[in-house]
């Protein structure tokens, strides 16, 4: 028999060694626990850099409100008069901005900022604590310093001469750190803050504009300390012709030009060489330097003609240029430059530097110069010569008060600031590098050749030839201000009022004017210039409830309206422009009377 064979087997199932599958789960499980603890480690670097970032954000928070406590405090101190304090705190508030710096400088602070919608309030935090940092290390130092050195001019001996040497020694830092000031601005208004958390608005926003302010604080603080020397004769002698305006009869610069003295300047040393009314500069028969055919439009040949109409338009470099001019033809004298100041300016002086004796021995005050100078002298003077003469010698006297150091010197630095950022006093310089500078301020006055040309400009100049400018209120505003749309606008308006004395027509003739046809004695007449923005047009102006127009022009690229306002004793007018608004601003150029200031803005 045939021994059976065996039938073959399947393999069992434990003898399968080609099957990878049970040998691959402990790799697996590795991998998800090396997958897991990678994921842990990357939480707690989240949670350990979340933490970091909150401990980093609350050292940012606490050292920035510590430091807006301190610089709430110097803001009050420094509005009241007292800048010892500035010094004082000075290193407190470095201190809590350095440790606010370094926590917004950390390498974890800076990744925060590229995280969705926090990122940008990270990022706003960090700029904001530089630039403070910054303008605190350099620009406040800096305003100290300009400070300093006007604020404790000793007075000077009989030449009246001022020390230069400190202004000289300090201009560079002033400079340097304007320059840093203008770029930690152009960083925070870059700031979009329609990107951050509400608590962040108002703060950022707010810092904004007094970023702007210290800005504007350095800027004018550099100019001082570069233009300061040698315009009082550092790098040689130096002439300027002196004009005292008078608001008594309205002229675009804020008033006719009443007299002239002549101030030499040389290393510091200031003196008067001399003195003259208008009378020594009678009107000629053509204008003294040729005017354009605009100027002949608004402000007809008399702007060349006559001295005390120099000041019709309102760019002052044009009506210094006009005055020099008219100097050196009559007088025979070069000037390197023209100073112009009216009433409210001199008030201002006053309040520093105390009362003044005007040669005929009467002791002029802050409280009663504008109604001794634009009042009482019309009423008890009767020939205007003699008026004339008496107007000059307050003005000189002044001027003698500031030359000697008399009074408070901060106050007069305080009421020369003040004077200058209401238009009450206009500087024009004959040198073309100083002058470059001094027309893009304020204090140089340039509304048609500076740039300004989104500035709207409402003038006024007295149409009677008399002296009754002292009861005539005025009132610049800005209403209805349009900041939405494709063309936004605002509404300029101007209010006058004239209260002249019952026995207004009991005045001398000098004083009152010729009236209108017509019209009783006493009658005011006012010619309203209104100049547009650079582009835009002017049509008919608001009167009360009504429109006026009168000759329209382009001056300057601007469109132009001029109308008269003629108000009897107790009336008033209203008048009101449109004009286009750019920049979310609304500037306006106009006449300093005794009642308001030479600029009114409004911002959206």
């Amino acid at each position: 028999m045939t021994a059976p064979v065996d039938e073959p087997r399947a393999p069992e199932a434990s003898a399968a060694v080609d099957e990878p599958e049970p040998a691959a789960l402990p790799s697996r499980r590795v991998t998800a626990r090396r997958v897991a603890f990678a994921l842990l480690g990357v939480l707690v670097l989240l949670l350990v850099a979340a933490g970091w970032l909150a401990v980093r954000a609350y050292q940012a928070g606490t050292s920035l409100l510590s430091a807006k406590d301190v610089v709430t405090e110097l803001q009050s101190d420094v509005a009241g008069g007292d800048t010892d304090q500035l010094e004082a705190r000075l290193p407190e508030l470095r201190a809590d901005l350095a440790t606010a710096r370094t926590a917004t400088a950390d390498p974890v602070w800076r990744l925060a900022e590229h995280l969705p919608w926090a990122g940008a309030n990270f990022e706003a935090v960090r700029v904001v604590t530089v630039s403070l940092d910054d303008v605190v290390r350099d620009a406040l130092p800096a305003l100290q310093q300009v400070d300093d050195v006007l604020a404790s001019r000793q007075a000077p001996g009989a030449d009246g001469r001022i020390d230069l040497g400190p202004l000289l020694a300090a201009a560079p830092d002033i400079v340097s750190a304007a320059e840093g000031a203008h770029r930690a601005q152009a960083a925070v208004v870059a700031i979009d803050t329609g990107a951050l958390v509400p608590q962040l608005v108002g703060p950022v926003e707010q810092l904004q504009d007094g970023m702007s302010q210290v800005a504007g604080a350095l800027d004018a603080g550099a100019q001082v300390a570069t233009l300061l020397p040698p315009m009082l004769g550092a790098d040689g002698p130096r002439t300027y012709l002196l004009v005292s305006l008078n608001s008594a009869e309205l002229r675009s610069a804020g008033g006719i030009v009443g007299a002239f003295a002549v101030l030499h300047a040389e290393d510091g040393a200031l003196s008067l060489t001399d003195q003259r009314s208008t009378i020594d500069l009678k009107g000629i028969d053509a204008p003294i330097l040729p005017l354009t055919d605009e100027e002949l439009t608004v402000d007809t040949d008399k702007l060349g003609r006559w001295v005390q109409d120099a000041v019709i338009t309102p760019d002052f470099p044009r009506s210094a240029q006009l005055l020099a001019a008219r100097w050196a033809q009559d007088m025979g004298q070069t000037v390197d430059g023209v100073i112009a100041a009216d009433p409210v300016g001199a008030r201002y002086v006053l309040e520093a530097t105390g009362p003044v004796t005007e040669p005929g021995g009467s002791t002029i005050t802050a409280a009663d110069v504008l109604q001794v100078l634009l009042r009482d002298a019309y009423r008890d003077i009767a020939e205007p010569a003699t008026a004339d003469a008496f107007y000059a010698g307050v003005a000189v006297a002044i001027f003698r008060a500031v030359g000697a150091g008399q009074g408070d010197q901060q106050g007069l630095v305080t009421a020369l600031a003040r004077a200058g950022s209401e238009g009450r006093i206009r500087l024009w310089s004959a040198h073309a590098d100083e002058q470059s500078t001094l027309a893009a301020t304020t204090i140089g006055a340039a509304f048609l050749t500076g740039d300004f040309p989104d500035a709207a400009g409402v003038f006024l100049n007295d149409g009677t030839a008399g002296k009754l400018g002292y009861y005539l209120t005025t009132k610049v505003t800005v209403e209805d201000l349009q900041c939405s749309g494709v063309e936004p606008t605002a509404t300029v308006r101007l209010d006058l009022d004239y209260d002249p004395p019952e026995d207004v027509a009991a005045l001398p003739l000098y004083v009152t004017g010729t009236a209108p046809t017509g019209l009783p004695v006493g009658t005011l007449s006012t010619n309203v210039t209104v100049y547009a923005p650079v582009g835009a047009s002017l049509q008919a102006l608001g009167l009360d409830d009504g429109y006026v127009s009168g000759t329209s022009a382009t001056v300057a690229g601007r469109g132009v309206q001029v109308v008269t306002s003629t108000l009897s004793p107790g009336a008033s007018e209203t008048y009101r422009v449109t004009v286009p608004v750019r920049d979310g601003v609304m500037s306006v150029w106009t006449t300093p009377t005794l009642t308001s200031p030479g600029f009114v803005t409004a911002s959206c």
